[in-house]
């Protein structure tokens, strides 16, 4: 049975190459990730303050997914990786992925 899932994903640049991987990520990335895998939306978010430990790196990209299993969307996305371009402006080396599942309903402000 398919559930809700967030994939979680921090990359950062390659050191000096900040301009084209925001080009590369935003205009050209999320549409390839969109159109090879299961995933159904994406939206990027760059860190902007913290508390508590620090975050490892500053940039986080995430996606949703109704996929049956966290190993169904890693797989998922390893598989199809040779379908997308890749940049060297993504350092490739320090990415970390996460995959949650849902554990109840989403909340809204205002909602009953």
């Amino acid at each position: 049975m398919a559930n809700k899932h967030l994939v979680l994903i921090l990359t950062e640049p390659t050191e000096g190459m900040e301009a084209e991987y925001n080009d590369y990520y935003e205009n050209l990335h999320l549409g390839e990730v969109l159109a090879t895998t299961q995933l159904t939306s994406a939206q990027r978010f760059k860190l902007t303050g913290e508390a508590g430990e620090g975050c490892p790196l500053p940039y986080l990209a995430v996606y949703e997914s109704d996929a049956d299993s966290a190993e169904e969307i890693i797989n998922d996305l390893n598989e199809t990786r040779a379908r997308r371009q890749q940049s060297d402006a993504l350092n490739r080396r320090t990415g970390r992925v996460w995959v949650f599942e849902a554990t109840g309903p989403k909340h809204t402000q205002g909602a009953s």
